[in-house]
């Protein structure tokens, strides 16, 4: 996953439904006020000082006025100069829409979730900020299918968090089985989720698509390209892992550079010759001997 990938797919789900960042806060425990519209306002927040400060996302829930004013922040690592920034974003809302304000910060670490978490001691007494922080654990792994066709901006974000987990293989297929009831204007959900999960995942989801009677195709082309190369490598991946284990089931020594050989190898035909050669060769060097002599 790229660091802009990694970063980009909250916010572009918010974009897409404002909302969402209130859903979070409900599942967090976290009370929001009763609203009739949620919509995207502006992260700036320069009104007041000359130093640019800009948030990721900023929400407004509102019903005629506004009632609440939420700023998600995306944190791929802990960085100490936020909690300097992160309580002007908060005045400065709050000042510019004259109701309360709440930090949200979304770490996909659980160890940068933890750090991001502690509170900030404003010097003033009795005024700390503790950041709202939705981490792994707190994103819920949708697995009903009516729920995951009604959110599936939320749907989409637990696939995303939770898909290459062995306990999210149901979320996966959730994800998938709820692919064929959204509208046409959502189905690009699926290409944002295939973009940021790890390569062997996209093979999965594609077996599950397979295994239920459908063939998925992502509607970008480049996002096909990669799904293909997901494909290849997590077959590649598999029978590397093949010829590794039969090697040290056997009892045969792996030095780290012929390990590193087979790991790199994304040719299928001679992965597969060298998982029948591993039930036979004495060694692991004498696996890439008939390689050498038949010129690969």
């Amino acid at each position: 996953m790229s660091p802009t990938q990694e970063h980009e797919f909250l916010l572009e789900l918010v974009r897409n439904r404002p909302s969402l960042v209130a859903t979070l806060l409900t599942e967090m425990g976290v009370p929001v006020p009763d609203f009739d519209e949620a919509r995207l306002e502006s992260p700036d927040f320069t009104d007041c000082v000359p130093t640019e400060y800009r948030a990721d996302s900023v929400v407004v829930l509102a019903d005629g006025k506004p009632l609440s004013g939420i700023v998600l922040e995306v944190q791929r690592a802990y960085r100490d100069e936020k909690t300097w920034s992160w309580p002007v974003y908060l005045a400065t809302l709050r000042a510019r829409l004259k109701c309360p304000c709440t930090l949200l910060v979304f770490c996909p670490d659980t160890r940068v979730a933890v750090k991001c978490g502690r509170p900030i001691d404003m010097g003033h007494p009795g005024w700390s900020l503790r950041p709202i922080v939705l981490g792994p654990e707190q994103v819920p792994m949708i697995t009903d299918l009516e729920r995951a066709v009604a959110e599936p901006e939320l749907t989409a974000l637990s696939a995303i968090v939770h898909g290459s987990t062995e306990e999210g293989f149901k979320v996966l297929q959730t994800f998938h089985d709820a692919h064929e009831h959204l509208p046409e204007e959502l189905k690009s959900y699926s290409d944002l989720v295939l973009s940021v999960l790890p390569e062997f995942v996209v093979a999965k989801f594609k077996e599950i698509s397979m295994a239920m009677g459908t063939n998925y195709e992502p509607r970008s082309k480049l996002v096909r390209e990669w799904v293909d190369h997901g494909i290849a490598q997590g077959i590649a991946q598999g029978e590397a892992k093949a010829v590794l284990r039969i090697l040290e089931g056997r009892g045969l020594a792996v030095s780290e550079e012929a390990r590193e050989r087979i790991h790199t190898c994304e040719d299928p035909d001679l992965l597969l010759a060298w998982v029948d050669r591993a039930l036979t060769v004495e060694s692991a060097d004498e696996l890439f001997e008939k390689e050498a002599g038949s010129g690969h």
